[in-house]
């Protein structure tokens, strides 16, 4: 629908969706009711349901859209800009910064609990969000490789998928434990392994 949407509309949508991620944010997705939504970003019912007429379920896909598009907004412009080694540092902090504030609660993982992560509007945005974070790691490690400072051998798509199931898994460990340890050492022993 976004697509055949006038520019007010697309903004009004748009609107709705950063006030929808704010309140599901601040209370959490199994408490949030649309008419929390509705009040948060001045929207009638109708309103709502003309721009997501499948109902709470498809204005969470596009929250879980655009808390997607956030995972790698917020790594900007340092995860663009990974050819040396004090942007990767750069880089690095950014990320651990960005998880220990989010803290234990990760918006994107619970929209997907409620909206299903089998379902496959839900399954496309992780697999691209995953895609995309891979390809810009592995820009970075050719950028460093072309550089001179990494092995040219080295697979840069292999590697880069490597760094990301480690910042996966840290992120996992921390959100359980609320103690960034893990994602930290998964992060510094994967630039340390690009540098050795």
């Amino acid at each position: 629908m976004a697509e055949t949407l006038t520019a007010k509309g697309r903004a009004t949508r748009a609107r709705i969706v950063e006030g929808a991620a704010e309140v599901l944010r601040e209370q959490g997705v199994s408490v949030t009711t649309l008419d929390d939504i509705r009040a948060r970003t001045g929207t009638s019912k109708s309103q709502l349901f003309h721009y997501f007429a499948g109902g709470k379920d498809e204005l969470l896909l596009a929250v879980a859209r655009f808390e997607a598009d956030r995972v790698i907004e917020d790594q900007q412009p340092h995860l663009g800009r990974l050819d040396s080694w004090e942007s990767w540092q750069r880089w690095r902090d950014v990320v651990v910064e960005r998880y220990e504030l989010q803290g234990d609660h990760c918006p994107l993982g619970a929209l997907f609990l409620q909206v299903g992560r089998s379902s496959p509007g839900a399954r496309a945005i992780v697999t691209e969000l995953m895609r995309q974070w891979q390809a810009e790691l592995a820009r970075g490690i050719r950028a460093v490789q072309e550089g001179g400072l990494v092995r040219a051998s080295l697979d840069a798509d292999r590697t880069a998928g490597a760094l990301l199931a480690g910042i996966q898994g840290g992120v996992t460990i921390m959100m359980s434990t609320g103690d960034s340890t893990h994602l930290r050492a998964a992060l510094d022993t994967g630039i340390a392994y690009l540098r050795g």
